[in-house]
């Protein structure tokens, strides 16, 4: 925590951009107490909980309706998942099994229930099944309070705007509060990829997570400032400092407008030279969101979602549509698919998993290939058949060593000939690619690049592996930065391997929609940024404030650097400039 004389500045980490003034308010969640009874009427018990999955069916459908008009499909999907969790049938299964085995009541059946799935989600080292874990718990709690009588409605929301500080906040909780009234969002949990910072950035609200905040103190203060671009949060500021910072805000709210205008334009340097700047996607909600904020194709579409809560794995068929779909909405635009990164979750028993002592360094993503390559080629052969139409582009995750980068292609060959014997049509102008995410793969990236038509660098897991460090865990997710000198340095080795060999390297983590990091990955020689859709206007307006020239000699600085701290704040000295 960094204090003023005062101790009313925290610092957490930034997870929306801009700057919000106004007052604090605090939300307390209501609590809720499960005592596991002992029921006798096991048919009661099993009544109560089918009449309160139908009313949350019901609350869960207003949600959605509500999140799609105020904010957006691609956030209304979120509450489409929850509907998907509420009518699993393994969850419902897990649920009224305890309920007449163990003849315990409701409340307690699916509180245990729910847990214990949503472990097992949060256990996979992948922001996407951790999402699906707050998602799950998130349904769990709703049923909880159902069956207790407890309302689930957001009551109490003032009727001024506020900036709303809560210990964590889940997305049921978010949708609700008045969008006209929220000023910006501080939780003390969570971290940059959670839902708060999606339906933050969704919203066009600064948002800031894993802030040490003292939630006693913002109930006691009058004026709160979030700032997030810097993740600090002041309470009751001088009155310079509240001058300053709104003449600030001003100027930030204009510059995001004329950037969203300005969004279906190309993203071009000041001396002439086109960046690609595409999008993050993981469904065909996504997809339009990334067109409608101007991204000019995909740098990574998640496939996980096509093999989650399934007793076995989706077929070909299944999987060709699913594809077929997200590229007619692309229509002809690049697509970079990222093959099935899983592992360690137990829930997907039909893949093989074993108990590991760490599965995050585990049997996983590619590794799969050697005891299941049925997975790759499966999944190689329906997208092939889909992409027949599309600017195709494969890559497979977790790549550590040149021999997984051998087989992978072997695969590839092989589906290639199968569809060709069986003169099925199937997509003619493919790229095929790795996923650079570890630094051994680095390290040998001029001998894999031969090998392959680009790179994508996964900068989350990236700065993970290098720093050693839990991206999820609160207590030291400030480590885990991707602009520390050393992560900086295998990005360097990364596009000047793939250059030597002429072949293209993207960037697809968070990292690429921050725009500190512009600049420097320009300079670095990035051929292709990919973000969050809603991020896609500013990095486009961003890029076309810089020359090549200038950016070189930004990223020459920057990675002589020896800290984290002088790199941002170098950085930032050089962003402010031109905005």
């Amino acid at each position: 925590m960094e204090t003023t004389l005062e101790n009313l500045m925290f610092k957490g980490v930034p997870a929306a951009s801009g700057i919000a003034i106004g007052r604090p308010w605090v939300y307390h969640p209501q609590k809720v107490h499960i005592v596991r009874r002992t029921v006798s009427d096991v048919e009661t018990e099993l009544a109560r909980f089918e009449a309160a999955k139908q009313t949350a069916m019901q609350q869960l459908v207003g949600l959605q309706e509500k999140a799609h008009a105020e904010i957006g499909h691609h956030e209304a999907a979120i509450f489409e998942a929850h509907q998907m969790f509420l009518d699993d049938p393994e969850l419902i299964k897990a649920i009224t099994s305890r309920v007449s085995q163990q003849r315990i009541c409701a409340e307690a059946a699916v509180d245990e229930a729910v847990q214990e799935a949503a472990a097992e989600l949060a256990a996979v080292e992948d922001e996407y099944f951790q999402a699906r874990a707050i998602d799950l718990q998130d349904v769990g709690r709703r049923l909880v309070h159902l069956l207790l009588g407890i309302d689930t409605e957001v009551k109490d929301f003032p009727d001024e705007p506020v900036i709303v500080f809560a210990e964590d906040l889940t997305p049921s909780d978010t949708v609700q509060f008045d969008r006209s009234k929220l000023l910006a969002l501080v939780t003390v949990q969570g971290g940059p990829t959670s839902h708060t910072a999606i339906l933050a950035n969704s919203m066009g609200i600064p948002a800031i997570v894993s802030a040490p905040v003292d939630l006693s103190a913002v109930e006691h203060s009058e004026l709160g400032v979030v700032d997030g671009r810097t993740g600090e949060v002041l309470l009751d500021p001088s009155a310079d400092r509240l001058k300053a910072l709104q003449a600030e805000q001003t100027r930030l709210q204009a510059k995001r407008a004329a950037a969203k205008a300005r969004s279906q334009e190309t993203a071009t340097t000041t001396d002439g030279h086109q960046v690609e700047v595409v999008a993050n996607i993981g469904n065909a909600q996504d997809a339009l969101q990334a067109l409608e904020y101007g991204a000019e194709g995909v740098g990574l579409f998640r496939t996980e979602f096509l093999f989650l809560d399934r007793h076995a794995m989706p077929t070909e068929f299944e999987q060709t549509n699913a594809y077929r779909e997200i590229f007619d909405v692309m229509r002809g635009k690049p697509v970079v698919v990222r093959t099935l990164d899983i592992g360690g979750d137990k829930s997907v028993d039909y893949l093989g998993f074993k108990t590991e002592a760490n599965p995050f360094l585990g049997w996983r993503a590619i590794r799969m290939m050697s005891e299941r390559p049925d997975l790759l080629l499966s999944q190689f052969r329906a997208l092939l058949k889909a992409g027949v139409e599309t600017d195709l582009r494969i890559m497979v995750p977790m790549v550590s060593r040149l021999t997984e980068v051998e087989q992978a292609r072997a695969l590839l060959r092989v589906a290639q000939e199968e569809l060709a014997a069986e003169g099925v049509p199937f997509c003619q102008t493919l790229q095929f690619g790795i996923m650079i995410e570890v630094p051994s793969a680095v390290l040998v990236a001029d001998h894999i690049a031969p090998l392959v038509d680009f790179f994508s660098i996964g900068t989350n897991d990236l700065t993970q592996y290098t720093m050693a460090v839990d991206r999820t865990n609160e207590r030291v997710v400030n480590i885990a930065s991707p602009f520390h000198p050393s992560v900086l340095r295998l990005i360097k080795l990364t596009i000047d391997a793939a250059h030597a060999q002429g072949k293209w390297v993207g960037v697809c983590g968070e990292f690429a929609g921050d725009p500190l990091a512009v600049p420097l990955l320009l300079g670095m020689g990035l051929d292709e940024f990919s973000m969050s859709p809603v991020s896609v206007p500013e990095v486009k307006d961003l890029i076309r404030r810089f020359s090549i020239e200038e950016c070189e000699d930004v990223a020459s600085r920057a990675l002589r650097l020896p800290k984290t701290e002088a790199v941002r704040a170098y950085l930032q000295s050089i962003v402010s400039a031109k905005q």
